[in-house]
């Protein structure tokens, strides 16, 4: 999943409505959907409001066609293998974790968004080439269900350090860090916080902790984590789960009726900042649409409508963050980072090291 994957997915179990796709493969001069279409591919976790939509028809005179492609890493992969004939013009969804792989294999083309300059200078890569350009950002962090602490008498963790104490064995749930973005993002936390040495006994520690690890974020949170709406439903057992600092906010922005405050919190010293991008195609068929495109997801309206549809937030000076992510979700004060390329030349090891490590 992106930051990609993330509470979408919790949103679409708790009843609310996306837009997959808007206009056909065959609204083009010539058939094809080249000249009047403009395709954009993504992962699961799209969602935009319809008016949004059609803002976007109205003003740039393209119809949006939508093909989601599984979570981001599938996403990536298949654009790659496509990219001589590409499904799309656009690939929204490639985050920071995967950024180095999607550049390597030139999958995108240079463009310079307009209104590029209002992005908040701490989300910009690229900048000599503009082959991407980002549009939002989340929190990877450990998420707690707070009832469940309340009931045994518990302090939630709150640190990396934490979750490896004798009193949180058993309790944590986590993604494959080989099939899931948010997997990969607390590994590259992990390293981010013990560096390339101390990373492995971190997670050999983890792991006689009883550490739980499921394919993705979606089994994990909503049907391992006990916090969850989904997971209160399946009578999950682990308190503790991998998931976004934007979590609380859905629980409570899908509840019914709505508590006054999140059942579940989030352990901020766990936490990794991701970014996500989009990018114009390599050989899209329609590149003035494409074009178009970018420069609607970094404006205004689009930035403002975003998190409360995807959970994520904006990367655009002056865009409006939700109330609700304010008061229950807010942004981590001081997360791990790690820059693009060490996370390009050891991306790839480290998974394997910890696939070895970890699920062996």
């Amino acid at each position: 999943m992106g930051i990609t994957k993330k509470v979408t997915v919790l949103a679409l179990g708790l009843g609310l409505a996306t837009l997959s796709a808007c206009g056909s493969s065959g609204d083009g001069a010539d058939g094809s959907g080249g000249s009047k279409t403009v395709t954009l591919v993504s992962h699961n976790s799209w969602a935009v409001s319809k008016d949004v939509v059609a803002a976007f028809e109205k003003q740039s005179g393209y119809r949006l066609k939508v093909l989601e492609d599984g979570d981001a890493g599938q996403a990536v992969n298949k654009a790659i293998l496509t990219k001589g004939n590409p499904q799309g013009d656009v690939l929204f969804g490639v985050d920071n974790t995967l950024l180095s792989r999607a550049l390597d294999n030139g999958l995108f083309q240079p463009y310079e968004a307009k209104g590029a300059d209002k992005i908040l200078p701490g989300y910009r890569v690229d900048e000599d080439k503009h082959r991407v350009t980002p549009v939002d950002s989340g929190d990877v962090c450990v998420n707690y269900d707070k009832a469940w602490f309340a009931e045994h008498d518990l302090t939630p963790p709150k640190t990396f350090d934490d979750l490896i104490e004798p009193e949180y064995k058993d309790l944590l749930v986590v993604e494959n860090a080989s099939t899931s973005s948010p997997g990969l993002g607390f590994l590259l936390g992990t390293a981010a916080k013990y560096g390339d040495e101390g990373w492995p006994g971190y997670w050999k520690k983890l792991k006689a902790n009883g550490v739980k690890v499921v394919d993705g974020w979606e089994q994990a949170y909503n049907e391992e984590f006990s916090g969850s709406a989904g997971g209160k439903q399946a009578k999950a057992d682990r308190p503790l789960v991998v998931s976004y600092a934007s979590s609380p906010p859905a629980e409570v922005v899908y509840a019914d009726p709505k508590p006054d405050t999140a059942p579940t919190g989030v352990a901020e010293g766990t936490c990794f900042r991701q970014v996500e991008y989009a990018g114009l195609l390599s050989n899209a068929k329609n590149p003035e649409g494409g074009k178009a495109l970018l420069d609607f997801l970094i404006g205004k309206r689009f930035q403002d409508d975003m998190p409360l549809n995807m959970f994520v937030y904006p990367v655009v000076e002056g865009a409006q963050v939700p109330q609700e992510f304010v008061k229950f979700g807010p942004q981590a004060k001081d997360p791990r980072t790690m820059d693009p390329e060490r996370i390009a030349a050891n991306r790839d090891q480290w998974v394997k090291s910890w696939t070895s490590l970890v699920l062996k």
